[in-house]
């Protein structure tokens, strides 16, 4: 990361603009992660699949953060980061300039940090670092359907994070729908928590996303059914075939907890959520779809630059229908300095039971390995990745 403290010449200039002599700091950052990666089974025809892959440990992006100190410990903080595509130029998260976060809030020593806009939810920011998504996206769940990869982020949301009390720390946030006489629609809420002793750490929390309630809102026309609408503060995960024939629930909501522990060269975490997905008159399902993910990981530290990983994850659908998703996911990673390395991962899915379409179809379960979103034509697909990966 390139830090650029402010110059005297600019706080002058800065003052005669009406703002206050502080001390101030700018610190601009971003990845660049890409690599060549190998699908087998990647279509519904069978089809193999070579291709450039961003993001499989990090997701592309760049960004500036900085801090104002107001004096008796209070700092004004912001963030803007936007993901890309390396491959192609192109923004990521839809085309938002600052589509992974953007932020602007208040921290203090003592009381905490209040941050007001898009954001991500608690959940990510206290489970997540818990689970073997951490170390790579092979680790996450198939179509992440508990937004442990966190392809969700949350659109006008107020958040609340607060200090480290003998290990012990949480997060809130709400997030508003905006909608005049509904207030409700559309909005998003979450809470989580987490605690440390030595090399033992803990978390969990909740999530609960809105859609919007009306059919407008939602994107419904007469021939098709409501989808997750614009109307809704935070973007929904459906990121393959597992869970895209739940894109017209009204609700999400997921629950999580995972737990870490270090000891010498080895990080092993373990995990388990619970994702559901609720009808109602607008969607195209009529009954709850309820995700269980139970996942566990471990981390080996071979050397100071070189350390291996191996993950396995277990997701049982039912309710609306019933399907299982065995994953097993494998990796190394080399760093060649403090800001570059190398890595090689791989992942192997078996699927069974059955799987909703859309709102008229469901069929055999078909593999969609951690949430790349490659829909294979049966029950199992492969997936291979040599990168490299670069902050600055």
């Amino acid at each position: 990361m390139k830090k650029i403290a402010l110059s005297s010449l600019s706080l002058a200039l800065m003052a005669a603009a009406g703002a206050a002599h502080a001390q101030s700091s700018v610190t601009l950052y971003g990845v660049i992660d890409d690599s060549i990666m190998y699908v087998h089974n990647a279509d519904s025809k069978g089809d193999n699949l070579w291709q450039m892959q961003q993001g499989n440990l990090s997701g592309s992006r760049w960004g500036m953060k900085g801090t104002e100190d107001l004096g008796g410990g209070l700092k004004a903080i912001f963030q803007l980061e936007g993901g890309f595509d390396p491959n192609s130029g192109k923004l990521g998260q839809g085309g938002a300039e600052f589509g992974r976060q953007a932020f602007v809030g208040l921290s203090s020593d003592q009381g905490g940090t209040v941050t007001l806009g898009r954001q991500y939810d608690p959940l990510v920011d206290m489970v997540q670092p818990l689970t073997g998504d951490n170390y790579a996206e092979f680790f996450t769940t198939p179509g992440d359907v508990d937004n442990n990869d966190n392809s969700s982020r949350t659109n006008n949301a107020v958040k609340y994070v607060s200090p480290v009390w003998s290990g012990f720390q949480f997060e809130g946030m709400y997030a508003f729908g905006g909608v005049a006489g509904a207030t409700g629609s559309g909005q998003s809420w979450a809470a989580a928590a987490t605690y440390g002793i030595g090399a033992f750490n803990v978390a969990a929390g909740y999530f609960r996303l809105d859609n919007a309630s009306t059919p407008a809102g939602r994107g419904q026309t007469p021939t098709t059914p409501a989808g997750w609408g614009s109307g809704a503060t935070s973007g929904a995960t459906f990121d393959s075939i597992i869970n895209s024939g739940y894109a017209s629930a009204k609700s999400i909501g997921i629950a999580s907890v995972a737990a870490q522990y270090v000891t010498g060269p080895f990080t092993a975490n373990i995990r388990y959520s619970n994702a559901q997905y609720k009808p109602d008159a607008y969607s195209g399902f009529g009954s709850t779809e309820r995700y269980n993910v139970g996942a566990a990981f471990l981390g080996y530290q071979v050397t100071p630059a070189a350390q291996l990983g191996l993950g396995y994850e277990y997701t049982h659908g039912a309710g609306d229908t019933s399907a299982n998703y065995n994953q097993v996911s494998l990796g190394a990673d080399y760093n060649l300095s403090k800001r570059t390395d190398v890595y090689l991962m791989g992942v192997y899915q078996h699927a069974s039971g059955t799987q909703r379409v859309n709102a008229t179809t469901t069929q055999s379960a078909v593999a969609s390995a951690a949430d790349y979103g490659f829909s294979s034509d049966g029950s199992s697909q492969e997936i291979a990745a040599l990168g490299i990966r670069h902050k600055f």
